[in-house]
């Protein structure tokens, strides 16, 4: 994946899993996967954008939303929920 190229994840990490997904909300979102040591990993995802990517099948996915004082973590989702391979996930939207 292109964007991916621009910070790719460590050799090391030889499991790893394609994910999608879907900002069902109306809101203009932050994700970001923290939990993978020595890589860095956050996007902005548009309403009813579909995002796809590659992370390791242990990785998590923050979802960050804009409140009145600052952002927060709506929600994490373990990346193999979000996994291509085990779900439709492309027809469905994770809020």
């Amino acid at each position: 994946m292109i964007t991916q190229l621009l910070n790719p994840l460590p050799e090391h990490y030889i499991q790893q899993v394609l994910c999608c997904y879907i900002n069902g909300t109306t809101k203009v979102i932050v994700v970001r996967i923290a939990n993978v040591p020595d890589w860095h990993f956050e996007r902005v995802v548009f309403p009813d954008e579909r995002l796809l990517f590659e992370a390791p099948s242990t990785a998590k996915l923050e979802i960050h939303q804009l409140t009145d004082s600052g952002t927060t973590i709506s929600d994490i989702i373990p990346c193999n929920y979000l996994s291509i391979a085990s779900r439709k996930a492309l027809e469905q939207p994770i809020l």
